[in-house]
């Protein structure tokens, strides 16, 4: 998927939440050697350590691979957002990130600003290669184009069949950004047995996870499903051989509830440090 900084991203990543510790590192590896070639960590996954090891032991060359992290709400401020950067750099054992994005806005602190700031400077100076945002609302993006001047390459937010975001993904459209998905599947609330999924799963005999994440494509969404085990490493990664229709897309979005967060995680309200 084509960034507005002339920069691409696989249609789909490898989330690292929450892979930590030695079967941690060993699931990002096997993801590494399926065919994974985004992986997504941030700072507060604590778990930037093992996504360098198993860079490293996968032998892949570092320009096939992209990696993601996030700063966190702690380190809004501008000096902390650097040092953040900078930290992450340290314990991924990488001279630059791919992707580096601001986790959540935290808008009572209301420092988000700064941190944007930060990471435009720290792609100038080539230690991120593309800077984005998560969970940034309409709002939060228009405000840190306005001040700054730079639009943000990706957001990343909450997106599943039960909370599409069509609004935000009409905002990303408009402004340019890449849609992200983060709990693409809806985790424990994934739709694996609701009629439409089901439905497309056996008409195209694939897995209803297979479908959700082909839905996912259809939209315009990138999403980044986790799984630990290699099985369904490969099947989250086996969805370009095959189209849901147009019918079945709309089914499919059609299971949206009037809030289908997860855990109420509103970024007005929500604040993560």
């Amino acid at each position: 998927m084509e960034l507005n900084d002339g920069t691409t991203l696989p249609a789909i990543g490898f989330g690292t939440y929450p892979l930590t510790g030695p079967e941690g590192a060993a699931s990002i590896l096997s993801a590494l050697r399926v065919g994974y070639r985004l992986i997504d960590t941030a700072v507060n996954y604590e778990n930037e350590v093992e996504v360098g090891q198993a860079l490293r032991q996968s032998g892949i060359p570092r320009d096939e691979v992209l990696i993601a992290s996030k700063i966190p709400g702690r380190d809004h401020a501008y000096a902390d957002a650097v040092a953040s950067v900078k930290g992450s750099l340290t314990r991924l054992g990488l001279d630059h990130t791919d992707l580096h994005l601001i986790h959540w806005p935290n808008p009572r602190v209301d420092k988000y600003v700064e941190a944007w700031q930060a990471l435009i400077d720290l792609q100038q100076q080539g230690l991120v290669r593309s800077i984005g945002v998560s969970t940034f609302t309409e709002e939060h993006l228009e405000r840190i184009i306005a001040v700054t001047g730079v639009t943000p390459a990706v957001n990343q937010i909450e997106l599943h069949p039960r909370f599409p975001q069509a609004h935000m993904r009409a905002v990303h459209e408009r402004l340019g950004i890449v849609t992200q998905a983060w709990s693409p599947m809806g985790k424990r609330r994934a739709p694996l047995e609701e009629v439409p999924v089901v439905t497309a799963a056996q008409r195209l005999e694939v897995t209803p996870g297979q479908v959700i994440l082909r839905w996912h494509l259809q939209i315009g969404s990138l999403p980044i499903p986790k799984a630990a085990g290699e099985q369904r490493q490969r099947e989250n990664l086996d969805v370009f051989g095959f189209s849901l229709s147009a019918g079945e897309v709309d089914a499919i979005s059609a299971l949206a509830e009037d809030d289908g967060r997860l855990f109420g995680g509103d970024p007005q309200t929500h604040e993560e440090f």
